[in-house]
This record gives structure tokens, C-alpha cells and sequence, in this order.
């Protein structure tokens, strides 16, 4: 265990920081697996609200959680995909 006030202070930061990382992570995946669904679903007017959520989810945790590309890229894949939808 830390002995100085800051190092003290550093671990509790620290943890409160992985949680929050943690549940945005999570958070981000459960919506991209919903869009996923809803896409696959065939309804168009769902996929797209799933995907709007999902868009939201991501770009809330893009330069935080994740890459911002890599949020980018993910959106552009699953705005096209809703797209197609009859």
C-alpha cells in the first residue's frame, strides 16, 4: 500500500477512473450489439433508432475509451448497413 497523501490519492483516482472506462466500455458494446440485431432484424425504422443510439454511445467514448477513428469507422459501417434496408 501507497504511504504518501498523493500516492494515496493517485489509486483512488485511478480505480474511479477504471470503473467509469469499464461501464463505457460495456456500455458501447451492448449498443453496437443492439444495432447489430436490429439491422439484422430487417426493420428498418428499429435499426435505424438502434443505430442512432448506438452512433451517440460511441462518439460519447471516442478519444476517451476508444480511438476516435476506430468509433468513426464503426458508425460508417452500421449507418451503412441500417442504409440498405429496404
Amino acid at each position: 500500500m501507497a504511504n504518501h497523501k498523493s500516492s494515496k490519492k493517485r489509486i483512488l483516482v485511478s480505480a474511479k477512473k477504471n470503473a467509469i472506462n469499464t461501464a463505457r466500455r460495456s456500455a458501447v458494446k451492448t449498443e453496437n450489439k443492439k444495432a447489430v440485431k436490429a439491422i439484422a432484424s430487417g426493420d428498418k425504422a428499429a435499426a435505424i433508432a438502434a443505430v442512432r443510439s448506438a452512433e451517440s454511445k460511441m462518439m460519447k467514448a471516442a478519444g476517451k475509451t476508444m480511438p476516435k477513428k476506430r468509433a468513426s469507422r464503426k458508425v460508417s459501417r452500421l449507418t451503412k448497413q441500417a442504409a440498405k434496408l429496404a
